[in-house]
């Protein structure tokens, strides 16, 4: 009888205690992060002093400058930039392309990502973890979802320019870009580790640890 009394109970905690998928509920009409302090697991303290500024943002606009390697270029809109999105759980990124710009392999662990193309045309694909890759070319006005924590990337296959708006489930979705995560982290991966997982050499690694060096 005990353990049948102890297995509804587990049964009903399931359905009970929530799963969170994305940042805690909040507790208050708002909360406008005080960037000053320290952030907590819900976030940033609240502002004491709140105007209404605090709710609007204008950092989405362009055009950015998308001269570097990757021909790319990010606006965060996020709890770091706009306070406002503290404990909201959602941020959002404006995400430029020269032409054949490429936004690199990277994957956000604390959000799903949705975006929509503004301009131009983008080869957009992630691959799941038995390494399928889910891959399209979409256009103007088209969208497109990657699953919380996947490898992804995005490539301006258009003649011209190219830009997204992404958003995320999350204040601070968090990107881990896997070039510069694996050949400019500090302190380094070693060269016995990154040689024995490409297949390659020291002269290899070493050229692309300086690529990617911060």
């Amino acid at each position: 009888m005990a353990s049948l009394f102890t297995s509804i109970l587990l049964t009903l905690c399931l359905f009970v205690v929530p799963s969170f998928s994305s940042d805690p509920d909040p507790l208050q009409d708002y909360c406008v992060g005080d960037l000053r302090a320290s952030p907590s697991i819900n976030g940033f303290p609240c502002k004491s002093l709140v105007s209404a500024s605090d709710f609007f943002f204008s950092g989405l606009g362009g055009p950015l400058n998308t001269s570097n390697p990757n021909g790319v270029a990010i606006s965060p809109a996020n709890v770091l930039t706009f306070p406002g999105l503290n404990t909201l759980g959602l941020s959002m990124n404006n995400v430029e392309f020269a032409p054949g710009g490429v936004n690199p392999p990277h994957s956000h662990p604390r959000a799903s990502e949705a975006g929509v193309v503004i301009e131009g045309s983008v080869f957009v694909g992630f691959l799941t973890t038995n390494n399928t890759l889910f891959s399209k070319v979409i256009n103007a006005g088209e969208m497109f979802v990657v699953p919380r924590g996947l490898v992804h990337f995005q490539w301006n296959a258009g003649e011209g320019k190219a830009r997204l708006i992404t958003a995320f489930n999350s204040q601070l979705p968090g990107a881990v870009v896997l070039p510069s995560t694996l050949f400019g982290s500090v302190p380094e991966i070693p060269n016995a580790v990154l040689t024995k997982t490409f297949r390659t050499d020291d002269a290899t690694v070493n050229n692309l640890k300086s690529k990617f060096a911060v």
